[in-house]
């Protein structure tokens, strides 16, 4: 531990990560949660097992003990969430031609199932407190012609108007997709992220507020019919149509015997229609065995991050120059990203309010970028003044702080008093 001055002179006992150069007193780790020896132990006993490390009793548990959690009736266990949103984006029958209205705020693996089906995409612009899609553009935008609803909980917390969004979305027989990838645990009126939608889309990145060993996804959803394509295709079994057929060949019938073959169904069926192949997407034994005890802790987790956020919310808002995020007594904000913006009228520079914070040992990653500047989207028609609340936002307004479990309460206060100073200083540059 190293003994750290403010201006101010209070001393600050904080851990340091040297990055580039640069040595970090609030890094950004690459770590979202924390492990000890359940996880440990529970990987050791299936290495030193005989037992299989995919498709077995694990998978079962986390994907049983998830579904629970989310209150919903059927969750998949899947490599990642760009998977998830790929078998979303399939079940909601989106072709060639059919016009999507997605979040313009959010990471570029939300829509990027889409990129190659030729979709007509719709970029929502966003409400500027929860970074969620606008409720009053968005009703601009839907129609009967839309075929899909692409909506991110943004930073962990729900958005705004969700159920208004989804009623509105079902009226025009459109599939609602929430992108979960920041909201394990989050929830609007005790209803939790991934239950509001027809499909909830969830990760386990290194980052995420629970990992299944650095990579993992998960799907939920209610219903049957989808659940039982989603079996297939995670696997390697096409959705296609079968039926059924006596063929011959080979042996000129089929084999009776006890040997296994791998010859699935094809003696006893025909195929006429392919519609999608298998992708052997399945998580492994051991992710999901990580996973379970990941999610026995998914609480103390998200309480430990708001008990972060709220000492930061403290400290901030008494700095005039800041715009808080704002809750209401509805949300269970879980705090995967901790958000600020710098007012306008204090006519802060955000970059380098940012790279001064970065000079004084604060690592901040700014996220995200808006989806319809990117390069891909432009080529297919996103372009500067699209979605002017949040292209204000990006440029101009938010800040993201590192937030995760093993924060010190002496890292948040250090971000504070740094925040303080450097406002401080560069008010007085404007003046």
């Amino acid at each position: 531990m190293d003994e750290k001055y403010n201006r101010r002179g209070k001393v600050h006992f904080v851990c340091t990560l040297k990055v580039m150069d640069l040595e970090y007193i609030v890094p950004y780790i690459g770590k979202g949660s924390t492990f000890d020896e359940k996880e440990m132990e529970v990987i050791r006993e299936i290495l030193m097992s005989d037992k299989t490390m995919s498709c077995a009793e694990y998978r079962r548990i986390f994907e049983e003990a998830f579904a629970k959690f989310v209150g919903v009736e059927y969750a998949f266990a899947l490599t990642n969430c760009t998977v998830a949103l790929e078998f979303a984006s399939y079940l909601a029958g989106i072709q060639t031609g059919d016009e999507v209205i997605s979040t313009c705020f959010s990471y570029q693996a939300t829509i990027l199932p889409l990129l190659q089906r030729g979709v007509k995409i719709k970029f929502c612009d966003i409400e500027p407190n929860g970074l969620g899609v606008d409720l009053n553009e968005f009703r601009k935008l839907i129609s009967p012609k839309t075929k899909a609803v692409f909506i991110t909980h943004y930073g962990g917390m729900i958005v705004k108007d969700i159920e208004e969004i989804v009623r509105i979305s079902h009226d025009n027989n459109a599939i609602v997709i929430e992108d979960c990838a920041h909201a394990i645990g989050s929830s609007y009126a005790g209803k939790k992220a991934g239950s509001f939608g027809d499909f909830g889309c969830f990760s386990f990145h290194s980052l995420k507020n629970i990992s299944t060993l650095g990579q993992g996804g998960m799907i939920t959803l209610h219903n049957k019919k989808w659940a039982d394509v989603i079996r297939k295709i995670r696997g390697t079994e096409p959705d296609a149509v079968f039926y059924d057929a006596n063929v011959k060949f080979g042996m000129n019938k089929a084999p009776y015997d006890d040997i296994e073959r791998h010859a699935k169904n094809a003696y006893i069926q025909n195929c006429s229609l392919i519609k999608y192949s298998g992708t052997n997407a399945t998580l492994s034994e051991p992710s999901c065995a990580v996973g379970s005890i990941q999610l026995e802790k998914i609480d103390s987790f998200n309480s430990r991050r708001r008990e972060i956020a709220i000492r930061l919310t403290n400290g901030l808002s008494k700095i005039p120059e800041i715009r808080i995020q704002q809750t209401t007594d509805q949300d269970y904000h879980i705090y995967h990203l901790y958000t600020f913006f710098l007012r306008d009228e204090a006519q802060i520079d955000r970059d380098e309010f940012v790279r001064r914070l970065k000079m004084k040992g604060i690592e901040i990653i700014l996220r995200y970028f808006p989806l319809h500047l990117l390069p891909e989207w432009r080529f297919q028609g996103g372009e500067f003044g699209l979605c002017p609340v949040a292209e204000r936002v990006w440029f101009k307004e938010i800040v993201n702080l590192p937030i995760y479990p093993k924060l010190t309460n002496n890292q948040v206060d250090y971000m504070i008093e740094t925040i303080k100073d450097v406002i401080y200083e560069m008010v007085l540059e404007v003046k």
